[in-house]
């Protein structure tokens, strides 16, 4: 079986240092808010290239501490729209109405299933205060356009950059693209820990430290609790495992480029609809705007062809199956209609990539998937 993603593999390449490093925070006897975790901080900030870096709990936290702080020093207050892609992964969402926003929902492009730009303007309203874009599947959700809009409207940025660590748009990396950025550290992202943790980045100077402090029960000095926060920080032991993956993020994600590359000039089966870059001409430039988290195909068989790949020992995922406003959880929004996105969740299907694919794997699957 060539499993969707082999996290023992991927992380017995570094087994040794992982060890060492959890060893090294064992016999230290400091856990949490210690210098293993100040210097992923630094390390991360220093490779997105911004001022602050803060360590959170997971991905889910990174973005509802982001929207917490800016309630907290009067950006945003209870009521006001945050503009979302409709097809995103259910979290982005929950961050918004998790802090008594309302998310509006906006349909992506079908070509690259990120955030449909040229929509943006017509959904927004008096009560708007900011976008979170969605770099999906590691493919970067970034133009001129988009930030003339934001400044026109006097909107936030905010970047869920849980899938796309690593790309980059002009030179910039994402995660340094907005006003305030979050990341996932889940194992199976590009940059995964042994457990769950997250982060935020920003260059505001202000919102690093109020994101800080509610990430610490609102707290920027002990017993003395200025609001009211939330419990959500990394641990050392998950820092110092992120400080040694980080060092080879760009090695993995280089590699993933490579196998959808593979991907792109051998899936030759006319049925399926392999993914589109933004620019689509796949210079060694360009090519840095998608670290392909994700290698997302679609077809109008696609139960079909998940069997056969599943027969034929290839396992694959579909990211997602059901789109946000059709979940029980946002029942008010059931009645909502987004074509695009209803659409695009019923033909996607997920293809193993990551950077222990091995060459004959590749092609193995790309037969497999041509046969159909």
């Amino acid at each position: 079986m060539i499993n969707f993603l082999d996290l023992q593999k991927i992380n017995a390449q570094y087994a040794a240092e992982l060890k060492q490093a959890a060893a090294e925070v064992i016999d230290s006897g400091w856990y949490l808010l210690g210098e293993r975790v100040k210097q992923f901080e630094t390390n991360l900030a220093n490779y997105i290239g911004v001022k602050y870096a803060i360590g959170v709990g997971n991905g889910l936290d990174a973005l509802r501490l982001i929207l917490k702080a800016y309630i907290q020093m009067g950006v945003m207050q209870e009521g006001d729209e945050v503009i979302v892609p409709a097809n995103t992964y259910i979290a982005s969402i929950l961050a918004i109405t998790d802090n008594r926003l309302k998310p509006i929902l906006v349909e992506p492009d079908i070509n690259t299933y990120n955030l449909d730009i040229s929509l943006i303007e017509q959904h927004i309203t008096h009560r708007t205060r900011a976008i979170m874009v969605v770099h999906l599947y590691g493919q970067v959700c970034w133009s001129e356009k988009l930030e003339s809009i934001a400044k026109k409207h006097g909107l936030k940025i905010i970047e869920d950059n849980a899938q796309a660590i690593g790309a980059e748009w002009n030179g910039v990396k994402t995660g340094a693209l907005g006003d305030a950025a979050g990341f996932s550290f889940y194992p199976g992202k590009n940059l995964g820990a042994l457990g769950d943790s997250g982060a935020v980045t920003t260059n505001n100077d202000q919102l690093a430290k109020v994101v800080r402090a509610l990430g610490n029960y609102g707290s920027k000095q002990k017993y003395i609790n200025e609001y009211q926060g939330l419990n959500s920080r990394i641990d050392e032991i998950q820092a110092a495992f992120l400080s040694i993956k980080l060092k080879h993020l760009d090695t993995e994600n280089q590699r993933r480029r490579e196998i959808a590359q593979y991907y792109l000039e051998n899936i030759t089966n006319p049925g399926i609809i392999l993914p589109i870059s933004d620019f689509s001409l796949f210079t060694f430039h360009f090519s840095l705007t998608h670290v392909w988290h994700l290698f997302v195909i679609r077809t109008q068989n696609r139960d079909k062809l998940q069997k056969h790949l599943t027969k034929n020992g290839i396992q694959t995922l579909i990211h997602y199956p059901i789109p946000p406003h059709k979940q029980m959880a946002y029942k008010g929004l059931n009645g909502l209609n987004f074509p695009i996105t209803e659409k695009t969740h019923k033909q996607v299907l997920s293809l193993p990539i990551s950077s222990v694919i091995e060459a004959e794997q590749a092609k193995y699957i790309t037969q497999q998937v041509n046969t159909v």
